[in-house]
């Protein structure tokens, strides 16, 4: 279980983390999404124990995580640009990492290396960037962690390596109950992986929920009437989130229950009536253009 209760953190006069409290389950994949700047990598660096907050607890299992040798020794933490040792190969890196976490597994390092087609005796440096990733995550997995701790995990791996990689991390939640905390701008990858979902904007986490939860909750209805418009009505008894029209069709975003949206849009026997499934990046988009945000500058 990972725990902050009101966290903050700055740097010089910017406060990059404002009172964050947050509950992460153990066995959850937990995605925290948020535009550039938001504090996505400074939260994540805080769970981690590498930066220490100025105000607030973080905490695992109930015991704070900075400088928690013991702790430290359960979690791996891969950032947005894995760093390797100067000119070590994997087999090396891997004897370094052995030497640190004693969970070390050498069986499903070679393993996985063998999956990967990985050549263990070449030097990380002359890799792509694609082939560091995989090897940060040959590495981080073969010490089969506790809790694994991920910045934009997947840029730069092709489908098939993103799809592989996705089945080893689930697996390994599933088996072991693993927690994994992931900050991505790829939402629709974050979808495909998380059970809960975090929303960071200026060092504020504006929503955490479960993400069935979040998407039965805002819901995209597709709507035609004779009149070429809804009742004043109907729109008032409803909390629209956004509106337009698509021709004679209109397209209402609208939190509440389903079955109860359903229901008043009915009375009013419209000619067409369809709710539709929103995309997490969808969902996003909405949430934060309650606050005024500027939707260009939150998807990448």
């Amino acid at each position: 279980m990972i725990e902050l209760n009101h966290v903050c953190k700055s740097f010089d006069r910017y406060l990059a983390v404002e009172h964050v409290s947050l509950s992460i389950a153990k066995g959850s994949i937990f995605g925290l999404i948020g535009s550039n700047g938001a504090g996505k990598t400074t939260l994540i660096k805080l769970i981690a124990g590498i930066y220490k907050q100025e105000q607030g607890d973080v905490n695992i299992n109930g015991k704070p995580v900075l400088e928690n040798i013991e702790l430290k020794q359960k979690l791996v933490y891969i950032p947005d640009q894995p760093y390797f040792l100067s000119q070590y190969n994997t087999k090396q890196m891997a004897r370094f990492y052995k030497s640190i976490y004693p969970s070390w597994c050498e069986e499903r390092f070679q393993k996985l290396s063998k999956s990967f087609e990985l050549n263990i005796n070449k030097k990380i440096h002359t890799f792509s960037k694609g082939w560091q990733r995989q090897i940060a995550f040959i590495l981080a997995l073969s010490i089969k962690p506790d809790l694994m701790i991920l910045d934009e995990p997947m840029d730069g791996l092709d489908p098939i390596v993103r799809k592989k990689i996705k089945n080893i991390l689930i697996q390994d939640v599933a088996e072991r109950e693993m927690t994994i905390v992931i900050s991505s701008h790829n939402l629709r990858e974050i979808e495909d992986i998380c059970d809960h979902i975090g929303i960071i904007h200026k060092g504020k986490l504006l929503l955490n929920k479960e993400l069935d939860e979040l998407k039965s909750d805002v819901h995209k209805v597709q709507v035609a009437f004779k009149e070429g418009h809804a009742p004043e009505q109907l729109i008032k008894e409803l909390e629209v989130v956004h509106s337009e029209a698509r021709g004679s069709v209109l397209l209402y975003i609208v939190r509440g229950n389903a079955e109860w949206i359903e229901q008043q849009f009915e009375k009013t026997n419209p000619i067409i009536f369809d709710i539709l499934p929103l995309t997490l990046e969808e969902i996003f988009i909405y949430e934060m253009g309650d606050i005024g945000y500027a939707i260009k500058n939150v998807l990448v």
